[in-house]
């Protein structure tokens, strides 16, 4: 690769031996070059994280939400470091108090808010395993983590309280306290206690501990703070390790980063709390900001009121996934197209003439500052008027997107790369350059990085364009799958995480994933479909003889190929009164209906997750076969070839969802 600007090579690429794929040459970031930063002293555990702040920065302000006035939303009211101090310590010695000790484990289950960070605090100040519950992860998941991690204590937002107690009787061997966020009703405690559970309100559990004062336990770098699951695969979800010293490492090489673009985190920096908590990329942000002593305000729960929390909290930093900024970008398109000929055309000039110097190599900030003030800055308001870096993670922002945030929000717009198993952050493209579009940019400075061949899949680590699964080495890796020896086996090679995901270097020294080694993905939402096992359900559909589905990162449905049943087909139309031979049979609309229906059935009775229905079928009367290079000896379906061939019938369906 000629020109390595973001990119040091430390070790040389390796040929192929002994069965083991070739390897590309180990690369870690221009930042890190001499060394990976070292840690932070004093810095030894999520804990010290928030103690160290709330020693330095008593009175600034860390948690927020909006006031309800006259069921109005009003400003934001905020507790200072101190006083959600304060309360951590409460919270923990309630905690203790009902027998849990360190390696203890709690779950947690809502949206975001103040609760779920003081809850989480308390668990990092008394040394026990936080679990996120999370819902999306589908009907049973929530009861499969409770006995899984064996949760003895929950912690929940209110109005999931009646999900949570769904879990019963096969959660109730495990859990045996539950504390409501804010109220609990006497029905839902007598509920409870049918299975031998607990439960008690926010101040309730916290006036169990008022007069008590444990002592904080020893906490060390390797000891796990959070089992995070994931729904990575088929079959049940992974409880992912996280040890104090991943997160730790993390905020270390994410200071480094944001120090040498000019970008460091200050205390007047503020963060809109809305993605799940419950994930890793939001975790980490907010451990981050708390670490820099800045603020956190959360949102209300609900989609469409988004754009009013971020008016009123006027965020500095935005953290997005790409849906959230399809939609902005859909909304100022549409604003834009309605606001008449003059403003439309004014807009448009303003956009390629920016756009153009943006393309020369001038900042954003200086490639045209008259159309910022004129008409870019109404943009800028409508996100608040304080957005300085907008990151978008947890998949693929798609180029177009990018390019057109990047020019109208006045802020940085930044791409990011990294999974559960990597502690987030792992790539993540640096401000101001413009070639980095669609890529997720260079290594994070404290991880290597390199690229293992796919022969299978014709990707060549070595070749003049690298290409291969994505390999990180370093210590914000996770401490291993809980209770899956065997599945950290699987992607744990010689210190190396097998990603599962394939990359190729770009010659700036960023990185662009271009496929997915296994045969999951995600959707646009940032949901993994793991796409064999949907495939077998819908199989069980009697008038279907073979089925291939297909889904990517930019669509946030999915759709079908389908070899209909002749016999099926025609029994249908005869009953329906529809004409005609098979082959035209296949084209009519209304049997393509049915098919979606028959599909959605099967999926209602497998209790199958909304994103996992299919949305629009193309019926191909000709059966998959070997001579269209569709299958392989064994049947089994060639997935890009499939592509390729119905590349076609695949964009028409998803032109026609929209």
């Amino acid at each position: 690769m000629a020109k390595d600007k973001y990119i040091v090579e430390v070790e040389p690429g390796k040929p192929a031996k002994d069965g083991k794929p070739s390897t590309g040459p180990v690369y870690r970031s221009i930042y890190a070059k001499d060394s990976f930063p070292a840690p932070i002293p004093g810095l030894d555990s999520c804990w010290d994280i928030f103690r160290l702040s709330v020693e330095k920065y008593p009175n600034n302000k860390m948690l927020g939400r909006r006031e309800i006035v006259n069921g109005k939303p009003g400003k934001y009211l905020w507790m200072t470091y101190r006083e959600v101090y304060n309360i951590v310590l409460k919270v923990g010695n309630s905690i203790r108090s009902i027998g849990i000790e360190q390696g203890g484990r709690c779950g947690i289950y809502g949206a975001n808010s103040p609760e779920w960070i003081m809850s989480m605090e308390a668990c990092n100040a008394h040394g026990l395993y936080c679990v996120p519950l999370y819902d999306t992860l589908g009907a049973g998941a929530i009861e499969f983590i409770i006995c899984h991690a064996e949760v003895t204590l929950a912690f929940v937002e209110e109005k999931k309280i009646s999900e949570l107690l769904k879990t019963f009787p096969g959660s109730a061997n495990y859990l045996k306290t539950i504390v409501s966020f804010g109220k609990a009703t006497p029905q839902q405690k007598e509920e409870a206690e049918k299975y031998g559970a607990t439960m008690y309100s926010w101040d309730e559990f916290l006036s169990l501990g008022s007069n008590k004062d444990f002592e904080l336990p020893v906490k060390k770098k390797s000891d796990i703070c959070t089992i995070m699951y994931t729904s990575g695969t088929t079959g049940d979800p992974k409880g992912v390790m996280i040890s104090n010293n991943s997160i730790v490492t993390l905020i270390a090489g994410v200071k480094r980063l944001l120090e040498s673009v000019n970008e460091s985190l200050t205390i007047n920096d503020v963060y809109l709390s809305y993605l799940p908590l419950a994930h890793i990329f939001d975790r980490v942000i907010e451990e981050c900001f708390i670490n820099h002593g800045a603020s956190i305000g959360f949102w209300r729960g609900d989609v469409k009121l988004l754009t009013e929390d971020i008016v009123e909290l006027k965020p500095t930093i935005f953290c997005a996934v790409p849906r959230v900024l399809d939609r902005i970008y859909s909304g100022l398109q549409q604003r834009i197209s309605a606001g008449g000929f003059i403003k439309k055309t004014m807009f448009n000039l303003a956009y390629s003439l920016k756009l153009r110097h943006m393309k020369k190599g001038h900042k954003h900030a200086e490639a045209a500052p008259l159309c910022d003030k004129v008409v870019f800055s109404k943009v800028k308001q409508g996100l608040g008027g304080n957005v300085r870096l907008i990151l978008s993670g947890a998949a693929p922002l798609a180029s177009h997107v990018e390019e057109y945030l990047r020019v109208v929000t006045c802020s940085y717009v930044l791409q990011g790369y990294g999974l559960t198993e990597t502690c987030a952050g792992t790539f993540v493209s640096i401000p101001d350059e413009l070639n980095m579009l669609g890529t997720v940019g260079p290594p994070v400075p404290n991880v290597d990085v390199c690229l293992e061949s796919v022969p299978e899949m014709g990707y060549d680590a070595l070749s003049s364009k690298p290409r291969g699964e994505v390999c990180v080495r370093g210590d914000t890796l996770f401490s291993g799958y809980y209770k899956r020896e065997d599945l950290t086996k699987e992607v744990f090679v010689d210190g190396w995480f097998h990603t599962g995901d394939v990359g190729e270097w770009q010659a700036d020294g960023s990185l662009k994933i271009i496929d997915r080694k296994k045969n999951i993905f995600k959707l646009s939402q940032g949901e993994y479909v793991a796409v064999e096992n949907l495939e077998n359900i819908y199989g069980l559909v009697s008038a279907i003889d073979s089925i291939w589905v297909y889904g990517n990162s930019f669509e946030s449905c999915l759709v079908a190929i389908i070899n209909p049943s002749k016999q099926a087909v025609e029994q249908w139309a005869a009953q329906n009164g529809e004409s005609g031979d098979f082959e035209t049979l296949c084209e009519n609309p209304k049997v393509k209906q049915y098919f979606v229906g028959e599909l959605a059935r099967i999926g209602k009775e497998k209790k199958l997750k909304g994103f996992e229905f299919i949305k629009a079928v193309h019926l191909d009367p000709v059966p998959f076969d070997l001579e269209r290079g569709l299958i392989t000896p064994t049947f089994k379906i060639k997935r890009p070839q499939m592509l390729k061939y119905y590349q076609n019938a695949v964009d028409n369906m998803y032109k026609n969802l929209k």
